[in-house]
């Protein structure tokens, strides 16, 4: 996609050990999880965002807990507003 499309990029990051318990939760079956875990093992979805996007619009945030989880959502929200005011 277009770089001038986006303002800011969110690559949400789990340790491989939680991600493994939610895929297996979720059903995945064992090549979708080891895709997605390797994918995270090698970080392939930040570094095809940095090399996309200019790296100050993309932010990396932890994704293990549910407390990760609602301050990533309270950032979207501050960031949501910040950008209305500035556009």
């Amino acid at each position: 996609f277009p770089e001038r499309w986006f303002d800011l990029i969110l690559v949400l990051r789990a340790n491989t050990n939680i991600l493994f318990d939610r895929l297996t939760e979720r059903g995945y079956n064992d090549k979708k999880r080891s895709e997605n875990m390797e994918a995270e093992i090698m970080q392939v979805v930040l570094d095809e965002a940095r090399e996309s996007y200019d790296v100050d619009i993309v932010q990396e945030l932890p994704s293990n807990t549910k407390e990760d989880m609602e301050a990533n959502v309270e950032r979207c929200r501050a960031w949501a507003e910040q950008w209305v005011e500035d556009n």
